[in-house]
């Protein structure tokens, strides 16, 4: 799943892609380096980010969406609003990413299921700019865990079809570094509860603090290590990793599928 923010204040690529054709170039060379889906945003979720009208955040990815979906791409779109997703699937999204797991709009479940299209549905325990305050576990593999399922079933109880539901344990939302640690050595427990699992690790903190030597690493200097947290998302059996650059982690696919058909 390759990334299109298309916000001036998102934490890897702020205004980067704001403009409609620059983000469409991207997503095209996205797709050219091997992304099978395009995640289309308009709003930034990193810690701290203030949150947009939904006018404005339609403004933003509608045409991104409608542009990539006319050239052939597989088009998700990242919104925790309702009317925004609504929007979206009918200028040519076919999956929903909602970070908030249908907890910031109740309405979202509801309009997925009636859309009947693939949800991706996060670990989250508030809006960004307070999330981090809530970043308090005994056992954050079991916690996530449990409320993840308590999401899906609540999902599913809007009426989305559970087999149209992938999970994410939603590393860095509300989550410390080794909270993001202790969820990725334990994917298989997520994988437990029968979905699919989106894995979203690309260029955050934690990557950015295991690598610093007096200062922590740039946000543009963390690809070789987004790719090898793709290679054991892979290994563990994950549905996609969401990634900024795509390239790297999609060789990595491919060198776990190739050893992965030689034990079969």
């Amino acid at each position: 799943m390759g990334v299109i923010n298309v916000t001036p204040d998102s934490f890897s690529d702020g205004g980067e892609f704001i403009d409609v054709d620059i983000a469409v170039k991207h997503g095209l060379e996205l797709l050219r380096d091997g992304a099978d889906l395009l995640d289309v945003g308009g709003e930034s979720t990193r810690p701290g980010a203030a949150r947009v009208s939904a006018e404005e955040e339609l403004r933003r990815i509608q045409p991104v969406i409608a542009e990539l979906a006319a050239a052939g791409a597989m088009v998700s779109v990242d919104t925790m609003r309702a009317s925004t997703a609504e929007a979206a699937l009918r200028a040519g999204a076919a999956v929903v990413n909602d970070v908030s797991g249908g907890q910031a709009d109740p309405a979202l479940p509801r309009l997925v299921a009636e859309a009947g299209v693939p949800y991706v549905v996060m670990h989250w325990r508030g809006h960004s700019d307070r999330m981090q305050q809530h970043a308090d576990y005994a056992d954050v593999v079991s916690e996530v865990r449990d409320e993840l399922s308590r999401r899906l079933d609540e999902v599913v109880a809007a009426g989305v079809d559970a087999e149209q539901v992938v999970l994410d344990p939603g590393l860095g939302f509300a989550k410390r570094a080794e909270h993001n640690w202790s969820l990725l050595a334990h994917l298989d427990r997520f994988l437990s509860l029968g979905r699919p699992l989106l894995v979203g690790a690309s260029r955050k903190s934690f990557l950015g603090a295991l690598l610093a030597g007096e200062s922590a690493r740039p946000v543009s200097d963390r690809d070789d290590a987004t790719a090898a947290v793709t290679v054991l998302a892979a290994q563990a059996g994950a549905w996609a990793v969401r990634v900024h650059s795509v390239r790297a982690s999609a060789d990595a696919v491919r060198v776990v599928a190739r050893l992965a058909a030689e034990h079969s």
